[in-house]
């Protein structure tokens, strides 16, 4: 094969193989918190130091588990204590709904065929911190309440 078609094929391949290698991220949002500003802090702070941010409007990274009366937000770490009263209950509410960014398809809602999957996703979430809402059966540390903000 020349070289000059050798180059060309190169020149297609290359950035297609490229493309299939970035991760395409969703983007779910809500208008309900708008214009507030969010704190971004790290999950361990967060858990560690709740009552300080109590009330407050807060954007952080973990993974989301749900399940049978669950719904709640871990450490992503894998050092770190996974248990429930290390983990954040997430409260989604109607109040908010949350639609994929530039379309009204909603979070929760049947699309082509089959819903969103979050669970067991890594995410970032913005929501209002909660301190004395502690979930299901009063299990976990605390919720983000008022979620207007999820990333896939």
């Amino acid at each position: 094969m020349a070289p000059d078609k050798i180059n060309r094929l190169l020149l297609v391949i290359v950035p297609v193989l490229f493309l299939s290698c970035v991760k395409n991220n969703k983007v779910f949002e809500s208008r309900c918190n708008d214009g507030i500003t969010f704190k971004k802090v790290e999950f361990t702070e967060l858990v560690d130091h709740l009552d300080h941010y109590d009330k407050q409007y807060v954007e952080v990274n973990g993974k989301y588990v749900e399940g049978f009366e669950q719904s709640a937000l871990f450490n992503d770490s894998l050092f770190a204590d996974h248990s429930l009263k290390k983990a954040l209950w997430i409260d989604f509410s109607q109040e908010c709904p949350l639609y994929l960014t530039g379309t009204r398809i909603g979070l929760f809602e049947y699309n082509n065929g089959t819903f969103t999957q979050i669970n067991k996703r890594y995410i970032t979430i913005k929501g209002q911190v909660n301190m004395h809402n502690t979930g299901y059966l009063k299990k976990y540390k605390g919720a983000i309440d008022r979620v207007s903000f999820i990333k896939l």
